[in-house]
């Protein structure tokens, strides 16, 4: 196959085909102190496209000083870059978690290591590691989605030529067994709650499995009493010590229409509210301006933490002090399977991404429901046995 060469249109550099197929860059990083001649460096590809990509990135980097050459970027140094440069798209929250776990996990054991030497089975003795340490599988997941990300990206602007994070055999992860409540233990949290203060926003996750992120975040305009609906589209997010008003989980807004008493109870609310603005006056100093729909009683803000402690002391008084208010929402979602709603349903309810997730954390009541199906059925036959006989 004959090498072809051409020059990078901005003179940034030169690339070529080698006779192996692949596609080289050389650029330019500067001159030796020594000799004074330049000093060069190569990215390479399977394409020219894919090449010239790399070539425009490494040049930027060096017009804009902060280039570092490959050959000497550590772990530590590439993640430092990574979450400087890279990761100003994310949600803030998720950029924080991300930086989080670089700073904690990744780079205290592989960040001293060379990016350019850094093995398959390096990352995979680091992810082995990690579960003897104490960190839940869940979370070893987590370190290797973000440690995988970061040598992607490397890999991409041709910094290394392979993501050796890629083929890491992850521990096994069994799911935990969800706990909704049961028939009599609702029936026992509804009337403990009857006229707490936080009866409507407790009734609201119990019957529309909204996340606790997503209740606090409501605003009257989420609610059409006219048409019984709630829209979706935003949660309260805990930032720090600092709160602030976020895009959904998923980011996609979703509609929901609760049951006419949980309509009922937000009309209380409302009329509640108005009675708590009235006595408070001058003093009535809604958050942010934002016309939240669960509030203290100068408007306010609830703290996500104060509504948890405060659940968990009800939970107690029933005997149930292990329940976590997360757990009201998988009783949401298992009454509205055995009320006979679809899984495509209950997902876009609880606003997953697929139903097929939703399978996966549900799955076990689905298969108890087929076989209460099949019993059912079987008691039809039977029956018909018996007239046939007759």
């Amino acid at each position: 196959m004959p090498r072809k060469t051409t020059r990078n249109a901005q003179g940034g550099g030169t690339i070529r085909q080698r006779k192996d197929g692949r596609w080289e860059a050389r650029y330019t990083v500067g001159r030796d102190p020594g000799t004074g001649k330049q000093v060069q460096r190569s990215v390479y590809g399977m394409t020219q496209a894919e090449v010239r990509k790399k070539l425009q990135a490494a040049t930027t980097a060096i017009d804009n000083g902060t280039y570092t050459e490959p050959a000497r970027l550590t772990v530590a140094q590439w993640c430092d870059i990574w979450a400087k440069e890279y990761l100003n798209h994310l949600k803030p929250r998720t950029r924080i978690e991300y930086i989080a776990l670089l700073t904690n996990h990744i780079k205290p054991k592989i960040g001293g290591v060379k990016l350019q030497i850094l093995s398959p089975h390096t990352v995979q003795t680091f992810i082995n590691t990690l579960p003897k340490t104490g960190i839940s599988p869940k979370t070893t997941k987590n370190i290797h989605g973000v440690l995988h990300k970061a040598l992607e990206q490397a890999r991409q602007i041709g910094y290394i030529a392979q993501n050796p994070a890629t083929g890491t055999k992850l521990p096994r992860w069994d799911r935990k067994e969800i706990k909704p409540l049961e028939s009599k233990d609702i029936a026992a949290f509804m009337e403990a709650i009857q006229g707490d203060p936080y009866e409507a926003l407790f009734m609201v996750d119990l019957f529309t499995g909204l996340r606790r992120s997503e209740i606090l975040g409501l605003t009257w305009d989420c609610i059409d009493f006219e048409k019984g609906t709630v829209h979706v589209y935003q949660q309260l997010q805990r930032i720090g010590k600092e709160y602030n008003l976020a895009p959904l989980k998923s980011s996609k807004p979703r509609t929901i229409s609760p049951a006419p008493d949980i309509l009922r109870l937000l009309r209380e609310q409302r009329r509640k509210q108005s009675e708590w603005r009235m006595v408070a006056g001058s003093s009535w100093d809604p958050w942010k301006g934002v016309p939240l729909v669960f509030t203290n009683e100068i408007g306010g803000h609830l703290s996500d933490q104060t509504v948890y402690k405060h659940f968990k002391k009800i939970m107690a008084s029933i005997g149930l002090p292990e329940t976590r208010l997360h757990d009201l929402r998988h009783t949401y979602a298992v009454m509205s399977l055995q009320a006979g709603d679809d899984v495509k349903t209950v997902q876009e309810h609880l606003g997953h991404y697929t139903a097929a997730f939703t399978l996966d954390v549900y799955g076990h009541v689905t298969e108890r429901m087929q076989k209460e199906s099949a019993r059912k059925m079987q008691t039809i036959l039977d029956g018909l046995k018996g007239q046939s006989k007759n």
